[in-house]
């Protein structure tokens, strides 16, 4: 029996551990030649770049050779989750191309699940959520059972559905835990905020769900206890900003911004290695 997500401390399960993994997402996933990206690929279709032992070849230098977008995606571990269990770690190079076809279109699934899965821990070690822990627990519980599921299952399952009953209870969580941020609760849900000029700026509190930060300007902003899940932060200025108890912020979205040493994070993730070298 799978050791339940919620129970492990390290939350190894919701990392992603390519070693452990079958280069899914340098197969599945479908991208096109822009800035982040430096040439068009088709979904199920290997990366130029993915070698015969499922590494990327150019992994240390993806910045330099024009594929900023992989260094800012997280799987949240379901590329070894489908790789290791769903599919019992056969890989889809060996095989008949129906199996393959299936681990491709599963992926995308379980990564949706597992991005859940995210939400739902962190949501669990937030004190100001007490009330509504337990269920919480239950929605942790049956999107576990879920991304548990047969090949078969997974590809029939309406993914959206269940992220929408989900929403629920994390939108529920954000009102909670933002409760206490001493009445300064700021609606910019969805906000367009592309490239605006928050220099500064007091957004302690606020509801940034879903808000298009790119490229925005939040050098020294205060965003302590902010509700960040879904917002894009590519390219935004977080220098010498203070994100102290932000939640629901996942490592893409750090990654995909620009920092320095005074950037005050949560302890949920890591600060980017590309802040410390000035990149």
């Amino acid at each position: 029996m799978r050791e339940h997500t919620a129970d492990r401390a390290d939350g190894a399960e919701l990392r992603a551990d390519c070693e452990s993994c079958f280069g899914l997402c340098c197969v599945a996933l479908p991208f096109t030649r822009s800035a982040d990206f430096a040439a068009d690929k088709d979904a199920g279709t290997p990366c130029s770049n993915l070698r015969t032992d499922h590494r990327c070849g150019i992994h240390a230098g993806l910045r330099e050779r024009g594929f900023t977008g992989c260094t800012v995606y997280d799987c949240f571990g379901a590329g070894q989750r489908v790789s290791q269990v769903t599919f019992g770690g056969r890989d889809w190079r060996t095989g008949p191309p129906e199996r393959a076809r299936r681990m491709f279109d599963v992926f995308p699934v379980v990564r949706q699940l597992h991005e859940l899965l995210r939400y739902l821990t962190e949501a669990l070690t937030l004190p100001a959520a007490g009330p509504v822990h337990a269920g919480l627990r239950s929605a942790l519980a049956d999107t576990e059972r879920l991304a548990d599921g047969t090949p078969e299952e997974l590809a029939a399952l309406d993914v959206a559905a269940h992220r929408q009953r989900v929403n629920v209870l994390l939108l529920r969580v954000s009102e909670l835990v933002r409760a206490g941020a001493r009445g300064r609760k700021k609606n910019r849900r969805h906000a367009d905020l592309l490239g605006a000029r928050l220099r500064g700026t007091d957004l302690a509190g606020a509801d940034l769900r879903g808000a298009c930060l790119i490229a925005a300007d939040l050098t020294g902003a205060d965003l302590r206890g902010a509700d960040l899940i879904g917002a894009d932060l590519r390219d935004a200025n977080l220098t010498d900003a203070d994100l102290t108890g932000a939640f629901f912020l996942t490592q893409p979205q750090v990654n995909a911004a620009r920092g320095g040493p005074g950037t005050r994070l949560p302890d949920s993730v890591a600060r980017p290695a590309h802040w410390t070298a000035g990149r």
